[in-house]
């Protein structure tokens, strides 16, 4: 097996066995094969391929009761306890907002779908796990100790493929985003300014054809300023000591996953910047971060501000904002944090 060949499913489950400590993530990368292709190779083992749709999800998964929702993309993971409830349904947008798991879903990235059984020592584990088009992970749910396993089965039987082959071809055909319209930065403030909702934002954008780094590279920095990359860890650390709810959103192509609320234990580990709450854990690579910016964007309640962190290829990471409600003004405990943070070229205490 070589770098260029594909490993056929049986190679696949030989260097998982032979590595059975290797996170799942960094075994595809090293055999150069997307997550879904390592899930399955073990179709017809311990994984079963189910129906792809997130909208026959959504009409079974309140069955579930109580379990952890996972959403990640290459530098954060997502992870909220909590049940689906309040679920609205659309073609191209549905929403679930339960009190701890809250989502953003666009159904129509969702396309390959598996039930994965583990063995841990005398239990088993069971979880539904959702991919895009290419293999990538969009969204995975994993059964907890108070879940209702015979709904599981339930649904992973009535939503079984008829398709139950160990091979996965990717598709890796991307809709690309015209980012190519020329504008000015005069022209840029004058749609920012006129911002009366944070949701509003995106279409600016896709109506301009900026990307968003570059926007917040053009506005100036009354609106956008860029902080020192230790920024994310220090707002969070301040929130802790100030009792401060945040909003955090980590998204990719298919879904954003959003905690509302207090956070009350941050740890770093390595490059990781983790938080490890009762209902919600959060993994953040650090090391990921390229850029960070503070951004203000007005709305009809007066501005909001947010955090927002970048890879080096100008991909959002995670977002955070401070807790309102709807109507409110924001918090000045939240803007006092942000406003406070180190701005990028400063020297940062060590």
């Amino acid at each position: 097996m070589t770098d260029t060949t594909t490993p056929a499913p049986a190679d696949i489950r030989a260097f998982r066995t032979e590595n059975p400590t290797m996170r799942e993530r960094d075994i595809a990368a090293r055999l150069h094969i997307s997550e879904a292709a390592l899930v399955a190779a073990g179709v017809g083992i311990g994984a079963t391929r189910i129906d792809g749709s997130a909208l026959k999800l959504l009409e079974r998964v309140v069955e579930l009761g109580e379990v952890m929702a996972l959403s990640r993309n290459e530098s954060a993971v997502h992870e909220k306890i909590g049940v689906y409830e309040n679920i609205t349904v659309g073609p191209h947008a549905s929403v679930v907002l339960g009190e701890n798991i809250d989502l953003r879903i666009f159904p129509n990235r969702w396309a390959h779908a598996f039930a994965v059984s583990k063995k841990d020592g005398d239990q088993e584990r069971l979880s539904l796990q959702y991919f895009d088009k290419a293999g990538n992970a969009v969204h995975k749910i994993h059964l907890r100790p108070n879940s209702n396993v015979e709904a599981y089965h339930a649904i992973v039987r009535d939503l079984k493929h008829e398709d139950q082959s160990q091979e996965f071809a990717a598709d890796l055909t991307q809709s690309s985003t015209d980012e190519s319209g020329e504008v000015t930065r005069d022209a840029l403030r004058e749609h920012w300014s006129k911002l009366t909702d944070t949701h509003e934002f995106f279409g600016m954008l896709r109506k301009l054809k900026i990307g968003r780094r570059a926007a917040l590279r053009t506005v100036g920095d009354d609106y956008a300023w860029q902080l020192d990359n230790t920024a994310t860890a220090q707002m969070m650390h301040a929130s802790v000591k100030a009792g401060l709810p945040i909003m955090c959103f980590v998204a990719n192509d298919g879904i954003v996953q959003i905690h509302s609320g207090p956070i009350f234990s941050v740890q770093l580990m390595g490059p990781w910047i983790n938080v490890l709450d009762p209902t919600f854990h959060l993994h953040l690579r650090r090391d990921h971060i390229a850029e960070t910016w503070a951004v203000r964007k007005p709305t009809k309640d007066g501005h909001v501000t947010s955090l927002e962190a970048f890879n080096a290829d100008g991909e959002m990471i995670i977002q955070f904002f401070g807790k309102r409600k709807e109507g409110n003004d924001e918090r000045d405990d939240w803007r006092l944090i942000m406003e406070n943070l180190p701005r990028a070229g400063t020297s940062v205490a060590a």
